[in-house]
């Protein structure tokens, strides 16, 4: 084999740990970064809260001369091998991409110690299903009737939030008819899905469908079913000496029968959570301030940051002993944290500037007003790339005086007018709900109809589109509605 040199060239970018941070930081929304915020000066003795929204520079003018290495702001320097822009905040790089393994040392701050396989992105809590959809989710795999599931589902829908169901005819409509019978059978079937004993009138019956569900062979598993089933009431006594004679046991079988029963649950319908709440937080407040439409970032959705003073001083009077060299590795993520935050909030400014700067007659008339609008747009016109924009607007939310909206609500696709402008698909909707919204109830309006009212108004939609407008904003169609006036 015969061996040669061979010069390349060739572009290559490299991931640092600081350009990773800043865009893991940006794709995050204001509630979860809050929390990153939390634990970062937790972690961080460096670090500590702004509380009286001082810059960094002030919070460090009182500081000792440090010597040149910590002089230099690590955080100046470019975040990646290309002298990328920190506002750019890698640019050109797809959110799936794999990061590169570029930091031996990792930390807490530049990339966390988790599993490489876990997208940390996608790490968060997932709503937990409600009890009813559990229950529907369990009668839709099983093979009931049709009328035996319509049955079971105003069954399941009547279901408190401790699993129980009072009074299972009451929960039955009228147009149904069911007899007593069939709701029983059905009333069964649903007590024993899972969580067994749901749907039973109260906690004692629910206790004993949970006893009698038990295998043959489960140990004192008879004792127990007669204290559930005769003498539950006697349970809450302090003196079980008349429980034990009534039983003709003793103290021990006693104690085991009653160990077992407190195994089961009086409430099925208590393990599973209330529908997980997330409170919106809004990244940016958009305000008329003399005639203009001024943006400003909320400070609560992005609280400051800035170094200690006090503890800067310390590392230029330490030596190379190991917490100093962890006060100058602290030292150093914060900075980093510190620019990222910086970065992040100048990025979310541009976009939200760019975003007002195009909707304004949205933030003055309404939906109908809202203009056409596309991520390319804002990347043209702010000298960034899509991705980029796409990441700021993902899960970030605006606060105007039509309502506290996600920045995904501003873009739309462009529909062609009959002057050969663009209309917002947004404002179609509006408009179409306008319409619907005036119709007699006697005689609503029909797709085509709709359709002939916005081509008169200049907007040149199809009656498909026109339906499909219609069905995602929820509105039935014209029998429908006409039905149900």
């Amino acid at each position: 084999m015969k061996q040669s040199l061979n010069l390349r060239l060739g572009q290559q970018l490299t991931m640092t740990p600081q350009l990773q941070q800043a865009i893991r930081l940006l794709q995050l929304p204001a509630a979860e970064l809050n929390i990153e915020i939390r634990e970062a000066l937790e972690s961080n003795l460096m670090l500590e809260a702004d509380d009286e929204a001082e810059s960094y520079a002030e919070s460090l003018s009182d500081a000792p001369t440090l010597n040149d290495e910590l002089t230099r702001d690590p955080s100046e320097s470019p975040l990646g091998s290309d002298a990328i822009d920190a506002a750019r905040l890698g640019e050109d790089i797809g959110v799936d991409e794999r990061w590169d393994e570029t930091a031996a040392g990792r930390n807490t701050l530049s990339m966390p110690q988790a599993d490489a396989a876990i997208d940390t992105l996608e790490n968060h809590a997932a709503d937990e299903p409600s009890l009813q959809a559990h229950l529907r989710w369990q009668m839709e795999l099983s093979a009931l009737s049709e009328r035996d599931q319509q049955i079971a589902a105003a069954l399941i829908d009547s279901v408190d939030d401790n699993g129980h169901l009072a009074d299972p005819t009451q929960a039955i409509p009228g147009d149904l008819e069911a007899d007593e019978d069939e709701i029983k059978a059905v009333l069964t079937f649903i007590q024993h899905l899972d969580p067994i004993g749901v749907a039973a009138a109260d906690a004692p019956e629910a206790l004993r469908i949970q006893m009698d569900a038990l295998p043959e062979h489960t140990p004192h598993r008879r004792l127990a079913q007669r204290i559930v089933h005769t003498h539950f009431e006697d349970l809450g006594h302090s003196q079980q000496a008349g429980l034990r004679r009534a039983l003709g046991v003793d103290q021990a079988q006693l104690e085991a029968a009653i160990a077992l029963i407190r195994t089961l649950s009086p409430h099925p319908g208590a393990q599973f959570s209330q529908p997980r709440i997330d409170y919106i937080v809004p990244d940016c407040v958009v305000e008329r301030v003399n005639g203009r439409w001024q943006v400003d970032v909320n400070p609560q959705a992005s609280p400051s940051l800035r170094v200690n003073a006090a503890y800067v001083g310390l590392i230029q009077r330490g030596d190379d002993s190991a917490d100093n060299q962890l006060m100058r590795q602290h030292l150093q993520e914060a900075r980093w944290l510190i620019k990222s935050l910086e970065s992040r909030e100048q990025t979310l400014r541009k976009v939200a500037e760019c975003i007002v700067e195009r909707q304004q007659a949205f933030l003055e008339h309404g939906e109908e007003a809202m203009q056409p609008l596309i991520l390319r747009e804002v990347a043209e016109a702010i000298d960034m790339h899509e991705s980029t924009v796409s990441r700021v607007t993902n899960q970030k939310y605006m606060r105007t005086p039509q309502g506290t909206l996600e920045f995904k609500y501003f873009f739309s696709s462009h529909v062609p007018t009959a002057d050969g402008g663009e209309c917002s698909a947004t404002a179609i909707r509006a408009r179409i709900r306008r319409l619907v919204a005036a119709e007699q109830p006697a005689r609503p309006f029909s797709d085509a109809y709709l359709t002939e009212q916005l081509q008169a108004q200049g907007i040149h939609v199809a009656r498909r589109t026109v339906a499909k407008y219609r069905e995602t904003m929820g509105i039935a169609s014209s029998t429908q509605r006409k039905r149900m006036a």
